[in-house]
């Protein structure tokens, strides 16, 4: 029966029906839960649909307690481990939300409602692509750190540069490393530039970099996705 609720809860397999339904459910749910963000004033309509769319994350969250010992087989401690899971900590940020008091004396709680925005986290649960991609992210990793390491190094020098030449315009160095990130990836908001020769001779440096950056992690991605839908295939 265990076994039976596990299959059930997890990405759909080809061949099981109940699991594909329970994912169109989840995901539905998910989507209902974020809809009450979209809004300021919160009206009885958007407070029953955020009861309805938590118990039903509740026992999504009770569902994979009880089965947390079926993936690995470790025995009582998987059902200790589970709920430190990066995963299930998502699962977790986006139920407690929901039991804070909207008139709570304590303003800082109310922060926490900003949690439910980790609702959307949760459809990387029901995706069989999003898995394809994780899966991807994991196999790649050394990769894409590499090049995520070249870019922050890139991005911290061009920021002491210009902090150092441009003291003016960059009046602290988090203002430095703001328009090194900016130029880097080419976006460019324009609220922060350099004045100097030298210093827009170096924002022309960082866009050209930021292209092949950018296109790095970009290349690699596509290239291991498109080596898991072939493996899928076979």
């Amino acid at each position: 029966m265990i076994n039976r609720i596990y299959q059930i809860i997890e990405v759909a397999k080809d061949d099981d029906v109940l699991s594909k339904i329970y994912d169109i459910i989840m995901m539905i749910t998910i989507i209902l839960s974020i809809i009450p963000l979209c809004f300021y004033k919160q009206s009885h309509i958007f407070l029953l649909l955020d009861k309805i769319t938590v118990s039903i994350f509740i026992v999504d969250y009770f569902l994979r307690i009880i089965t947390a010992d079926e993936e690995k087989k470790r025995g009582v401690i998987s059902y200790f481990l589970y709920p430190f899971k990066p995963i299930a900590l998502i699962d977790l940020l986006a139920i407690i939300p929901s039991f804070i008091p909207i008139n709570s004396a304590f303003k800082a709680l109310k922060m926490l409602r900003l949690c439910r925005t980790f609702r959307l986290f949760k459809a990387i649960r029901y995706s069989k692509n999003i898995h394809i991609i994780v899966n991807v992210f994991k196999h790649e990793k050394d990769q894409l750190i590499t090049v995520f390491a070249l870019a922050v190094i890139y991005i911290f020098t061009t920021a002491l540069i210009a902090f150092q030449v441009e003291p003016k315009t960059f009046g602290t160095f988090f203002k430095a490393i703001y328009w090194s990130t900016v130029s880097l990836t080419t976006v460019g908001y324009g609220d922060i530039y350099p004045l100097s020769d030298i210093g827009r001779f170096i924002s022309m440096l960082s866009s050209f970099a930021g292209i092949a950056i950018v296109a790095l992690p970009a290349g690699i991605i596509v290239a291991g996705y498109q080596e898991s839908l072939k493996e899928e295939k076979k």
